[in-house]
């Protein structure tokens, strides 16, 4: 039977990727996206996936999918909540604490909705992979990009609590930190991004993770000595690296 699939911000970037890859492979996709116009084009193109539009942050909007398409193709055998959104902030600024709550609602809470009305029939089946798109953004946090990196470091500790909870339950939580994509998202990063994807890349790399249910996973493999490195230094060390690098603008 071919593979059901569940993607959230699947109208560009990474999750239009994700979208391609999986129906490219005969997958039964839900795409989930807020912004309408992108979706409808991205659908226009893969005629065979369900499309909705529906903010992750909107809870009732979400179960709502959630019910559709579980009546129309069953449980699905993956779920990822890729939904995520970035911009520059500072605290001092009393206008980015709005920004920084969408972040947050977007990046953790979003996940949060996104998996939930499909835990229980997940679990009743025995089967499933809930799959958390975090980044390695997480790991430390970065000057001018509070916001992000907390909400990635939330999704990490997030996601490792709710795989613990469905240990032994048959349903695997994956949870992936991907480095520097090409995407809409890093497009005004004014600085260089190593070892750079492409989303298409990205998206491959992230299929074999799920499909091997690598618990935990960081693409490319090089992002992920340059983030164990970061997270070796020193506090003064890393300040003092840091204090002076480029940030994402506001």
């Amino acid at each position: 039977m071919p593979l059901k699939v569940i993607i959230s911000g699947a109208s560009s970037g990474l999750g239009r990727a994700l979208a391609q890859h999986y129906t490219g492979m005969g997958a039964t996709v839900g795409l989930i996206a807020r912004r309408r116009a992108l979706l409808e084009n991205l659908s226009s193109e893969l005629p065979s996936a369900s499309a909705y539009v529906a903010d992750v942050r909107d809870t009732i909007a979400i179960q709502a999918v959630a019910r559709d398409f579980m009546q129309r193709h069953g449980c699905p055998d993956i779920v990822i909540a890729n939904a995520g959104i970035s911009r520059g902030t500072l605290t001092e600024y009393a206008e980015d604490s709005e920004v920084f709550e969408d972040i947050l609602a977007t990046n953790v809470t979003g996940m949060v909705n996104l998996f939930q009305p499909f835990i229980v029939a997940m679990r009743t089946s025995g089967r499933g992979s809930l799959v958390g798109i975090a980044s390695v953004a997480g790991y430390r946090g970065l000057p001018g990009g509070g916001a992000y990196s907390a909400s990635k470091a939330a999704a990490i500790s997030y996601l490792e609590s709710l795989r613990v909870e469905m240990y032994g339950r048959g349903v695997s939580v994956i949870t992936v930190c991907p480095g520097y994509i090409v995407t809409p998202m890093t497009a005004n990063n004014p600085f260089r991004m190593p070892f750079i994807l492409t989303a298409d890349e990205a998206a491959e790399r992230i299929a074999c993770i799920i499909r091997n249910k690598t618990l935990f996973a960081v693409i490319p493999w090089q992002m992920a000595i340059v983030a164990r490195l970061l997270k070796l230094l020193p506090d003064f060390l890393y300040d003092w690296l840091f204090a002076k690098a480029p940030r994402k603008p506001r």
